[in-house]
């Protein structure tokens, strides 16, 4: 099987990446592989070229200056024609047997080709806005644009995978897709891994029991929840157990002096062998990844932690429930969950270590059967076999 694997970005090129999308550009990036080590041709088809013209130029201006709205170009039905324009082009060169978009509906929206489209992502566009910060000021035009844009991409599906069912679901209420032509996948961890469950096992026994380690990565403070994660790690130390919370991504936002306990550790790039192996100690070390997120589509994170056998801690919001099951890889929280609810959960476990390491084994476990990327190109694979007898 050929599949021409669409990106508005570089997908080759890691450098390129900004950290802002890292998330996504390294989840197309395994897409990609894993497909190629299961037995799958790959064609690359981008970076696309943005089409900037004078009147989105100009609609950017007005609508920045004039009314205090946010215009982005990307979602102009001018520039979305343009990419259907160079997708199709390279594909006139190509011999393939179907497209595969693991970014957003955008980049497909327009594209009218006779092999089937496929769309793996971790949600819709329009279920971002006022989910997200970037999405929270949009212009009407670029909303009624979005919705548009992204209907457009979903008629011209043949399959539509989504990483969570909160997606999936959202997706059909929104746009009426069809049942069938709707699946869930979940992506898988952005980080290599040969770990086994006696790795994993000597990793728990290796780890201090006389201090409870936190870790927290996220680039956005507030959008992640480190206020929460923070006031989480100071109930824990003021009710008696020893806790260190390390901060990763970000500059916590706080009006007084972070606690001793709490280490601020700036942002770590993965794509560098010195950045990996700090984060790649991060987690062995840790015994909880805890990510209170308030809006999170998916959160690849999680599945990293649990390939170290770590119990994520995070709240029940977007895509997250489909990741952590409670009781086998973590748990998660409502929203207006109390801090002593967190304290209360990690320190009934960190007490009970027996408990703590059950907890930890099955949360490696969850990752091998489908938090990795190798299970789930193959489950993708499986059903991008299944549109045509002839693909």
């Amino acid at each position: 099987m050929k599949i021409a694997c669409v990106t508005s970005y570089d997908l080759i090129n890691q450098t390129s990446w900004t950290k802002d999308v890292q998330g996504i550009c390294s989840a197309g990036f395994y897409i990609a592989k894993n497909l190629l080590d299961d037995s799958t041709s790959i064609e690359y088809i981008g970076p696309l070229r943005k089409k900037y013209t004078f009147l989105t130029r100009a609609k950017w201006s007005l609508y920045r200056n004039l009314y205090n709205k946010d215009y982005y170009r990307w979602a102009e039905p001018l520039v979305v024609k343009n990419y259907a324009h160079q997708i199709k082009n390279a594909l006139s060169n190509l011999d393939v047997d179907v497209i595969l978009s693991s970014e957003s509906t955008v980049p497909t929206a327009y594209l009218d080709v006779k092999k089937p489209i496929v769309l793996w992502t971790d949600t819709t566009l329009s279920g971002l806005i006022n989910f997200y910060s970037y999405m929270s000021n949009l212009c009407q035009e670029n909303i009624q644009n979005i919705y548009k844009i992204e209907s457009e991409a979903l008629k011209r599906c043949e399959l539509v995978v989504y990483t969570s069912e909160w997606a999936a679901k959202m997706a059909s209420q929104t746009y009426g897709i069809p049942e069938n032509k709707v699946k869930v996948v979940p992506w898988g961890a952005n980080l290599e891994s040969k770990r086994t469950p006696e790795d994993i096992h000597h990793i728990i026994q290796q780890k201090d029991t006389s201090k409870c380690k936190l870790l927290f990565i996220g680039v956005d403070w507030v959008r992640k929840g480190g206020d929460i994660a923070l006031a989480v790690a100071k109930q824990l130390n003021a009710i008696g157990l020893e806790t260190e919370l390390n901060i990763v991504g970000c500059k916590p936002q706080t009006n007084e002096p972070l606690p001793d306990f709490v280490n601020n550790l700036g942002f770590i790039s993965k794509s560098n062998l010195e950045g990996l192996k700090k984060i790649e100690k991060l987690l062995c070390e840790s015994h909880f990844l805890i990510l209170p997120s308030r809006a999170e589509a998916f959160g690849l994170v999680f599945c990293e932690a649990n390939s170290f056998g770590v119990p994520s801690i995070a709240s029940s919001v977007g895509g997250i429930p489909t990741i952590i099951k409670d009781g086998k890889n973590g748990k998660t929280f409502s929203l207006d969950a109390k801090t002593e609810e967190y304290c209360t959960y990690i320190y009934n476990l960190f007490t009970n270590y027996s408990s703590y390491k059950e907890l930890a084994i099955s949360s490696f476990n969850e990752y091998q059967a489908r938090l990795n990327w190798k299970v789930s190109a193959h489950k993708v694979k499986n059903l991008i076999n299944n549109l045509t007898p002839s693909v």
